[in-house]
């Protein structure tokens, strides 16, 4: 897939476009994008907002785009909002893939990341497993990410299997950990509340409800997490945290970045085809870099594995 050292020009250059981009998940997608990048001896940037801010991620993707660069890497925060703009970037030229979180119904030329559907699934699963079928659970997800939203059918269609559990709210965090904080903690301090869970389908929304539980000295609560930061497996090894889905985001930017050269150094006639719908495409709809489950059976074999692929 990839192309030999000498093929890249001087000015060759790549962008990766995310929101929020001072979380631990995305350094670590900055990481296998910059590993690449370094490799093939181009230029890379990773930009967009260090917070939440879907409009803002719109407004630096707009910018690099009529740069015309070799091509884009973007999550999209917002799908509806991006859509316009990747389509625009394909008409003109702009090779466009997204990652982490798809634009499905946009000209992009293929998605790079987790089966978001199947990661919902596979935590929806662990949850059926740990709490014997039963209970009431609040959600905490960001319902404009596309990404988040596939979790949230993914566990809504295995829960749908067993009568005795139900999703009796699905809360907005916003981006913002606090939300999540105040929310989980408004819960669990009311009397009437009779939550037995939660589900977290970003990042940080698992930490600060295991955060609540623990000041609040709460027990015999669920908590399903989403991504492999410190504070989430620091809990899952303290039992806070019953288990978490780990994606790959550093193989989704390497892989994505690999993507973009392919398609920089073989330019189609057009991008502008159906990609995702034409049965001799020369692009994937989707490229799974897969997911797995951490609990604390295996969460420090999953330590020993991020520190020794530092190494490598």
């Amino acid at each position: 897939m990839s192309c030999s050292a000498p093929e890249h020009a001087p000015d060759e250059r790549y962008f990766l476009v995310a929101s929020n981009i001072k979380l631990p998940y995305w350094q670590a997608t900055k990481d296998g994008f910059m590993k690449l990048a370094a490799q093939y001896r181009v230029k890379a940037e990773v930009v967009g907002p260090d917070t939440y801010d879907p409009q803002a991620e719109l407004s630096e993707f707009q910018r690099v785009a009529k740069m015309k660069p070799a091509g884009v890497l973007v999550s999209a925060a917002d799908a509806a909002m991006m859509k316009p703009a990747i389509d625009s970037a394909i008409d003109s030229g702009v090779p466009v893939i997204t990652i982490d979180s798809d634009a499905p119904g946009s000209k992009r030329l293929t998605f790079t990341g987790t089966n978001n559907y199947a990661a919902g699934q596979l935590g929806a699963r662990e949850l059926v497993k740990r709490s014997n079928a039963k209970g009431t659970f609040v959600v905490f997800t960001m319902p404009g990410q596309e990404n988040l939203n596939e979790r949230l059918k993914g566990y809504r269609d295995v829960l749908s299997e067993h009568p005795g559990m139900k999703i009796q709210d699905v809360v907005d965090i916003k981006g913002d950990p606090r939300v999540a904080f105040d929310a989980a903690n408004d819960l669990v301090t009311k009397k009437k509340s009779q939550v037995d869970g939660f589900i977290c389908l970003e990042a940080s929304a698992g930490q600060e409800v295991a955060d609540v539980l623990s000041r609040g000295n709460v027990t015999g609560k669920i908590v399903m997490a989403m991504d492999t930061n410190d504070e989430t497996l620091n809990y899952i090894k303290k039992g806070g945290i019953a288990a978490t889905v780990a994606q790959k985001p550093f193989t989704m930017a390497y892989v994505g970045l690999e993507m973009l050269d392919l398609v920089h150094h073989h330019m189609p006639k057009s991008l502008g085809g159906d990609w995702v719908q034409d049965p001799f495409s020369i692009y994937p709809s989707l490229i799974d870099t897969g997911a797995t489950l951490v609990t604390k059976d295996n969460v420090d074999q999953f330590l020993r594995g991020r520190e020794e692929s530092k190494q490598q």
